[in-house]
C-alpha cells in the first residue's frame, strides 16, 4: 500500500521507487527533495510551485491599478500611487530585467508600455535620501556620473535609469565578488560602464572616465573624504557636485555620530568642496547621512551665493564687488592649489 501512494499519490517525484520496490530515501522520496508536501519544487508551500512557496507563490498585490507621476523635485524619478501605499519608481532602461528582485510594474501610456521599477529605500542610501526629503541630488537625465563604491549594482541601476541613453555612469567598484555582479547587471545596461579597480588610486582608470557632472561616493573607509577629493580632481568639473554618503562608524567609533558627521564634512571643505546640505537617513539606515554641495564654485556660483547672503543679511553688495576668478598655480591635479585674485586682474 505505501508503494502504491508512493506511485501514484505524488509522493515519489523523480527517482522514487517504482510500484514494488519501495525505496525509502531514494531521490525524490517525498523529504523535502523534488516533489511532496515541503519539497523543493511542486509540492504544497514549496520552494518553486508551491502556493506561498518562494518563486511560484502569488504575486505581491499584482494586476491592481497604480498611478505613475514624475517626481516634483527631480527629474527622471517617478512616485507610484497605489491603493495601498505609494512606492519611489525609476523608468527601466532594461524592461523585464531586475536587479535585485525589486517589483516591476507596466503602465500603459496611449500605445505603448513602459515598465517602471519601485526603488527601494532600505536597500539604496540614495534612494533613502529622496524618500527622506533632501532637496537636491544633482543627478538628472543626460548627466554624467561617477559613482565610487558601486558593490553589486543596486543603486547603480536606478541611476541608470535615471541618466537615461544620453548620460553616462562610470561604475567603481573594488571587490571583485561585487564587481561581477556588476559587470552582468552592465551588459543589459548600455550607459553603465564598470570598473573593477581601488577608488583610491584614480589615475589607475583615468583613461577609462571622462570629465563628469556629479560625484556619488559610498566607499565607507576612514579616508573617503579624501578618496573623494582625488576622484574629483581627476574627473568633475569646476562647479560640479558630489553626493557623499557618510557612516559614522568608518569615520570614528568612539565619537556620537553627529560629531563624526562634522569631522567629516570639516575634511571635505579642505579638498575644495563645499557642503551645502546634509540629511540623516533614519530609519532607512542607522548612523548614516548624506551630504551634497558644490566642487570648487565657479565665479558665477560664488558671486551669486554672496549676493544671496548679504541681501538676506539686509545688506546690499553690488554683483561686480563679489567677483573674483580662480587660478590654478600647478597643472598636476593632485597639487593643484586655489588662489582668489581680483577681476580687475
Amino acid at each position: 500500500t505505501w508503494g502504491y501512494k508512493m506511485n501514484r499519490g505524488g509522493f515519489r517525484g523523480r527517482g522514487g521507487s517504482s510500484r514494488g520496490e519501495p525505496k525509502r530515501f531514494g531521490r525524490g522520496d517525498g523529504f523535502k527533495r523534488r516533489s511532496g508536501p515541503g519539497g523543493r519544487r511542486g509540492g504544497f508551500g514549496g520552494r518553486r510551485g508551491g502556493p506561498g512557496g518562494r518563486r511560484g507563490g502569488p504575486g505581491a498585490q499584482g494586476g491592481q491599478k497604480v498611478a505613475i507621476e514624475p517626481h516634483p523635485a527631480f527629474e527622471g524619478v517617478f512616485i507610484m500611487h497605489s491603493k495601498n501605499d505609494d512606492a519611489l519608481v525609476t523608468k527601466n532602461m532594461a524592461p523585464g530585467v531586475s536587479v535585485y528582485n525589486e517589483k516591476r510594474v507596466t503602465v500603459e501610456e496611449g500605445e505603448k508600455k513602459i515598465e517602471y521599477r519601485v526603488w527601494n529605500p532600505f536597500r539604496s542610501k540614495l534612494g533613502a535620501a529622496i524618500v527622506g526629503g533632501i532637496e537636491n541630488i544633482y543627478i538628472k537625465p543626460g548627466s554624467k556620473v561617477l559613482y565610487l563604491g558601486a558593490a553589486s549594482g543596486t543603486t547603480v541601476s536606478h541611476v541608470s535609469d535615471i541618466v537615461g541613453e544620453t548620460g553616462v555612469v562610470y561604475a567603481v567598484e573594488f571587490s571583485k565578488r561585487s564587481g561581477r555582479d556588476l559587470v552582468n547587471m552592465s551588459k543589459k545596461r548600455t550607459n553603465v560602464i564598470p570598473i573593477i579597480d581601488d577608488a583610491r588610486y584614480p589615475q589607475r582608470y583615468r583613461m577609462l572616465v571622462g570629465m563628469c557632472d556629479v560625484v556619488f561616493a559610498d566607499v565607507a573607509q576612514p579616508d573617503q573624504a579624501r578618496i573623494l577629493g582625488l576622484n574629483a580632481q581627476y574627473f568633475v568639473k569646476n562647479g560640479g557636485h558630489f553626493v557623499i554618503s557618510i557612516k559614522a562608524n568608518c569615520i570614528d567609533s568612539t565619537l556620537p555620530a553627529e560629531a563624526a558627521f562634522a569631522k567629516e564634512v570639516a575634511r571635505l571643505r579642505v579638498e575644495k568642496f563645499k557642503p551645502q546640505e546634509q540629511l540623516t537617513l533614519e530609519p532607512y539606515e542607522r548612523d548614516h547621512a548624506v551630504v551634497t554641495g558644490i566642487y570648487r564654485p565657479t565665479v558665477k556660483q560664488t558671486a551669486h551665493e554672496t549676493v544671496g547672503d548679504a541681501t538676506e543679511e539686509g545688506v546690499e553688495v553690488p554683483a561686480e564687488d563679489s567677483q573674483f576668478c580662480l587660478l590654478y598655480t600647478s597643472p598636476s591635479p593632485r597639487d593643484a592649489t586655489l588662489s582668489r585674485m581680483p577681476s580687475s586682474a
